[in-house]
């Protein structure tokens, strides 16, 4: 029987989905949150833990890891998913950061240098600007919290926004974007005294 459902199903309609096994709805939250949770990882890692296993892998097999364990998360509000697979996918990068440090030393590397340089969000801002933004980013309420990495860490568009913080429109979610933005530029500056 083909899926007539839209493709602008709420994430909340498609866990509750999948928590049936609707393979179709597990396929659309894969789809949905995969490229943003990719861009907000590749941010988070400095560059020799990029190259040591491609980034996209490891976000995908967190991913699936965590879906095929979907039916014991319960999602209890906006956001709330989001939250969830962000961590995952940084429990994951932190499990393999862990397997490397464990692995022998292989020898020379004919020239070729470890960087064990800064992430991009580092490079970007600097390490005491991550540092505040962290600490500022950790006194706003949850959902204003939930607007700003969703917006500017993992990219989503004002549409993924709404559906993620389970507004009823763009436009909502991008006065919320706004509005959380606004405050948490207060609160680094309150940080940087």
């Amino acid at each position: 029987m083909p899926d007539d459902r839209p493709e602008t199903e709420s994430t909340f309609s498609l866990v509750e989905r999948a928590h049936r096994g609707d393979e179709v709805a597990l396929e659309r939250l894969m789809a949905r949150h995969l490229t943003p949770l990719r861009r907000w990882a590749r941010g988070r890692l400095p560059g020799w833990a990029r190259d040591a296993e491609d980034t996209d892998d490891l976000v995908q097999d967190a991913l699936l890891q965590t879906f095929k364990r979907l039916d014991a998360v319960e999602i209890r509000g906006p956001g709330a998913l989001q939250a969830y697979l962000r961590q995952a996918v940084l429990n994951h990068i932190r499990n393999e950061l862990r397997k490397m440090a464990r692995r022998p030393d292989i020898g020379e590397f004919d020239g070729l240098e470890i960087d064990r340089g800064l992430s991009p969000l580092e490079e970007a801002i600097g390490q005491q600007a991550v540092e505040r933004y962290e600490q500022a980013l950790a006194r706003l309420r949850p959902e204003e919290r939930e607007a700003v990495i969703g917006r500017v860490e993992m990219g989503y568009s004002y549409e993924e926004l709404a559906d993620a913080l389970g507004k009823p429109s763009a436009e909502a979610a991008r006065k919320a974007a706004k509005r959380a933005l606004v405050r948490l530029a207060r609160e680094m500056e309150s940080t940087g005294d």
